[in-house]
């Protein structure tokens, strides 16, 4: 049976926002802001959540969220280990990180059997979301969607942050550009991570947050992306990540997938800097008070 799953990337460090963001209270119960992703993807119809967490992060995340959501939904773990790669790659010993986007949703290739998407831990992105990647899993079964936003809508005040800048045309994305994006003088400047010459875009340009709609079979797309990612980054393994939308940047390039997108209205929330977390919480309680979510999400 073909399951809606939904794949939550909570590998990552957290390391601008000073420790596990993930599993950062934003409500007075205690709720994390993935609860919230949670409650809006059961609401929208998918059937088995996937975190792809470090193997060290299970225990806390098995008592806290996963003892939460056991009972509403099929949960299930995928470890990101750097260890994970093929036999004829040299780990450089100052690799401390995972190896990116693309590596993480490789650690759930053996538990998706069916149209699945792929969000961040950390980032709130409204039920409207949630209802427009799974209506379009289940009417869709041969191409990808990417769910962009507005920067305006997802930018922070206290810093830059990494966004995919997206070329639209029609109802396809056309290119995607992996940039750090931020004001500068009242401009919204984008640096490409690529280390190509920075550029300027509008305050509503659509930018990519990581929440996408794949075919099951893009995971070999990706394995693949992944082996050749390895093999030409040789000399720079110690700090290179293979990220999601440079895969699909390349891949839209070589014409092997089709990626379509729909922008979504609904209202987001992240946390990249610790100084964002009073802002979503106090946005929490607002969604709560206007009875967008129960006073208890859980009850």
């Amino acid at each position: 049976m073909n399951e809606l799953t939904l794949i939550v990337m909570a590998a990552g460090m957290g390391s601008r926002f000073g420790g596990l963001k993930q599993i950062t209270p934003v409500d007075e119960d205690g709720n994390f802001l993935i609860d919230y992703s949670i409650y809006d993807a059961i609401k929208a119809g998918f059937k088995k959540i996937i975190f792809i967490i470090k193997e060290e992060n299970f225990n806390v995340f098995k008592k806290t969220i996963g003892k939460r959501l056991e009972s509403k939904i099929k949960v299930e773990y995928a470890f990101q280990k750097i260890e994970d790669v093929p036999s004829h790659i040299t780990i450089p010993e100052k690799r401390v990180k995972p190896w990116g986007t693309v590596h993480a949703v490789l650690a759930a290739k053996s538990m998706v059997n069916g149209p699945f998407a792929v969000i961040n831990a950390d980032d709130f992105y409204g039920f409207e979301s949630y209802e427009i990647v799974a209506k379009f899993l289940k009417e869709n079964n041969k191409d990808q969607l990417s769910i962009p936003y507005p920067f305006n809508k997802v930018d922070s005040k206290y810093g830059f942050v990494k966004r995919g800048v997206l070329y639209l045309k029609e109802d396809n994305v056309e290119k995607i550009v992996e940039c750090s994006v931020g004001y500068e003088e009242n401009k919204v400047i984008a640096k490409p991570l690529d280390g190509t010459k920075e550029f300027e875009i509008e305050p509503n340009h659509p930018v990519s947050m990581n929440m996408f709609g794949f075919q099951k079979e893009i995971m070999d797309d990706l394995e693949e992306y992944f082996l050749d990612f390895l093999n030409t980054n040789s000399d720079s393994l110690d700090t290179a990540e293979s990220l999601l939308s440079e895969f699909l940047e390349i891949y839209l390039k070589e014409k092997k997938i089709n990626l379509k997108y729909c922008t979504s209205n609904g209202l987001w929330l992240g946390m990249t800097y610790k100084e964002d977390l009073e802002e979503v919480k106090e946005k929490i309680k607002q969604l709560k008070e206007l009875g967008e979510y129960p006073i208890s999400l859980w009850q």
